[in-house]
């Protein structure tokens, strides 16, 4: 039997309502629907009162929680896709964000944004805001890539005092699997090797972590490359030192990405480690996003907008070949 990433999320909510009576979940047609990818399903029946619908206002939304957690709570709000989490921005980054600086209160709430592309998704349902949230201060991003960060990084990010935006990426719902849910993760703010590797480095996070291995096992198969690939899991705090410890054992950065290009987490983990480990590299480091364009409905313009094994394997041959 096995466990998908969606489910791990479930077990996860099942969790904290069982462990702690200040958890409660707030979101749209998250009860008795279950939400519009179940990840809530049955826990309305299983804990009366503490899954509740909420009015279509993600600005509503975000202000009710804020309010319960200075109260004591500790809501978990789920967003219908991340996209539409920008109607609460300012309750996020400027209420949120800001209130343990302003007034020594934390603000313990967990934002679920249902994040990234799906094949014929388009626009509006399709974007990756990690990197606009992680600009603000006060707020902690987190992004897991595997079934057990997506279930372990639930319960520590509903633990921790500070606000949470928590980046669930939507392709690997039901595609990832795994046998089981690891005993115990790393701490928030620790990344992770996904695969070591000598001759170069890919940094990525959430989706592009499984198409960054595809890529390094296609270019082991065809060249005899090593490539290793660094899991951030939180890109706000970011994990420097396991970033620059990996560019000091192979020389070479990739710095991979679903998001949009301009400003992204990508861009961030170049600067850092041009200003901070430059002495490091062997190559200038490179980074590789989507395209700069709204994301596609055609599931082929979706394919050709992202990242992919292909075309990974071709920055990466560009990068090993300076």
């Amino acid at each position: 039997m096995s466990i998908t990433y969606v489910d791990a999320i479930l077990e996860a909510q099942d969790h904290l309502l069982r462990e702690d009576p200040r958890v409660f979940l707030y979101g749209q047609d998250i009860s008795r629907f279950g939400g519009a990818f179940k990840a809530t399903k049955g826990l309305a029946e299983a804990y009366p009162g503490r899954v509740l619908d909420s009015p279509i206002s993600e600005d509503a939304m975000i202000g009710m929680a804020i309010g319960a957690a200075l109260a004591g709570m500790r809501p978990v709000v789920e967003m219908q896709f991340a996209d539409f989490s920008s109607i609460a921005f300012n309750q996020i980054v400027n209420h949120a964000g800001t209130h343990f600086y302003r007034t020594g209160m934390p603000v313990p709430i967990t934002v679920r944004l249902p994040s990234g592309g799906t094949p014929g998704s388009g626009p509006f349902h399709s974007q990756s805001m990690e990197a606009i949230y992680s600009h603000y201060p006060g707020l902690v991003v987190v992004t897991p890539a595997t079934v057990s960060d997506a279930y372990h990084m639930l319960l520590q990010s509903v633990a921790l005092d500070d606000p949470v935006v928590y980046c669930e990426h939507k392709f690997l719902y039901r595609w990832l699997k795994a046998s089981s849910i690891d005993r115990e993760a790393p701490p928030l703010g620790q990344a992770r090797i996904t695969r070591p590797g000598k001759h170069a480095t890919i940094v990525a996070y959430s989706a592009m972590v499984h198409e960054a291995v595809r890529a390094a096992d296609r270019l082991k198969v065809e060249s005899g490359w090593e490539i290793e690939v660094v899991d951030l899991r939180t890109v706000k705090p970011l994990d420097m030192d396991t970033v620059l410890a990996s560019v000091a054992r192979t020389g070479r950065l990739l710095a991979l990405g679903e998001a949009f290009p301009w400003g992204g987490v990508t861009a961030e983990v170049v600067a850092r480690v041009a200003s901070e480990g430059f002495h490091l590299l062997d190559a200038p480091p490179k980074r590789f996003n989507s395209r700069d364009t709204p994301v596609p409905y055609h599931p082929n313009l979706w394919a050709a907008h992202r990242p992919t094994p292909e075309t990974i394997c071709l920055a990466m041959r560009e990068l090993l070949a300076f």
